[in-house]
């Protein structure tokens, strides 16, 4: 599977957060909190869920399924004029990403597995020091193999 390489130009999105670890994964905690409310962000820009990961510097160098980082519920919005309470802004820098299309379950880490141990190491990039994140359009159904996302990596060249 070959990824895509685009440049993402700065985008402002409005979500909830929490912090959490794979093994202490929280991710349907935080949807729950989110998908009820979305509708009360007035300047969305599309219909698209973000689901996105902010590590910590050096977070890939020795993989601990236990530490910590930022899990955030979003949607890109137009400005930050108006936040719903209990929400929170983010500005997600501009950069260059690897993109992956995927199709089958959410829950099926192969797919993670093949891009940072397979695809990556081969590649003439590495890992930038970015937020990574999911984009859940219309074909995104959880929970069914027939659903579809977009991967973006943060990328550099090597």
């Amino acid at each position: 599977m070959e990824p895509s390489i685009e440049t993402l130009a700065e985008k402002k999105l409005v979500g909830k957060r929490v912090r959490m670890s794979l093994t202490g994964n929280r991710t349907g905690e935080l949807w729950k909190s989110f998908l009820p409310r979305r509708k009360e962000i007035q300047n969305s820009v599309g219909s698209e869920l973000y689901s996105m990961q902010v590590y910590e510097p050096g977070y890939f160098r020795e993989f601990n399924p236990a530490k910590e980082f930022e899990k955030w519920a979003a949607v890109e919005v137009t400005d930050f004029k108006v936040v719903p309470v209990e929400m929170e802004t983010f500005t997600l820098p501009p950069g260059l990403y690897a993109i992956f299309h995927y199709k089958g379950l959410s829950i099926d880490t192969s797919i993670y597995q093949y891009i940072y141990t397979t695809w990556l190491p081969a590649s003439e990039y590495l890992l930038d020091n970015r937020p990574h994140f999911e984009v859940l359009g219309q074909k995104y159904k959880n929970g069914d193999p027939d659903s579809e996302e977009d991967i973006w990596v943060p990328i550099k060249l090597g």
